[in-house]
């Protein structure tokens, strides 16, 4: 891990990027700690790192406030990082079904879902690695947000994450089903029921077969981009409870 830049932003706390091989990424750390802060990590939506930073950044500093440090992978394909043909591809076939109005397909969200879960958790896990060497930054780990199928690939193959906040707002392939029945950490899933781009039914079937013990369903009015203040503020309890 290279750090390339650094700030202090106005509350305090420290935010660095970097680079992990060719892979841009982001922390935050609290700007006053007396002991190794637990991590989160923000999983980016789709769109990439600069066009959602104004969110991650809100999520980072929120995070912070409460005394968790926070970091950000780019997702392979998406910003600076070099195209993904077969993804775009995968990409565009999504958008004429969705410009037709037609379903998409199984074979759609297959082609451009699993490829990105197969290529993007040994990065987060390799980022984790990094991170976890770092002096001021130390376990237990949680997950938050981004693709659902990452987290969930995340929750069933990394056993130094010890709960997630998943956001139920991306297409999800059948087989991530019976992965979904393997995730046995504490699970806070939030859930937008008028969300334009998702399934409310696949939502509610995922949820249904995650396999833990402990796992709540937060579903609120509104559409992808309308998760009330309320809802973030027990997604971050939640992390208060099982990461300290």
């Amino acid at each position: 891990m290279q750090f390339t830049s650094e700030q202090r932003l106005d509350d305090g706390v420290l935010e660095r990027e970097f680079t992990l091989g060719e892979i841009p990424g982001i922390l935050w750390t609290p700007g006053s700690a007396s002991a190794p802060a637990p991590l989160i990590l923000l999983g980016p939506p789709p769109l990439g790192l600069r066009k959602t930073y104004p969110r991650l950044v809100a999520r980072a500093r929120h995070a912070a406030a409460d005394g968790f440090a926070t970091a950000t992978l780019e997702l392979p394909g998406r910003g600076d990082r070099p195209r993904w043909p077969a993804a775009e591809q995968a990409l565009a076939d999504l958008r004429r079904a969705v410009e037709a109005g037609e379903p998409v397909s199984d074979e759609i969200i297959d082609a451009l879902i699993l490829p990105l879960v197969d290529k993007a958790v040994p990065e987060w896990q390799a980022a984790l690695d990094a991170l976890l060497a770092l002096p001021g930054i130390g376990g237990p780990v949680g997950y938050s947000g981004g693709v659902i199928s990452i987290g969930t690939r995340l929750a069933v193959v990394e056993p130094r994450i010890s709960a997630a906040v998943l956001f139920a707002g991306s297409f999800v392939p059948r087989a991530m089903f019976q992965e979904a029945r393997r995730v046995t950490i504490p699970l806070h899933v939030l859930l937008q029921w008028d969300d334009e781009g998702n399934d409310r039914q696949t939502a509610l079937d995922l949820f249904d077969a995650f396999g833990s013990k402990e796992k709540t369903l937060h579903a609120n009015m509104g559409g992808h981009t309308g998760v009330p203040q309320f809802a973030g503020d027990a997604a971050s309890q939640f992390f208060t409870r099982h990461l300290k």
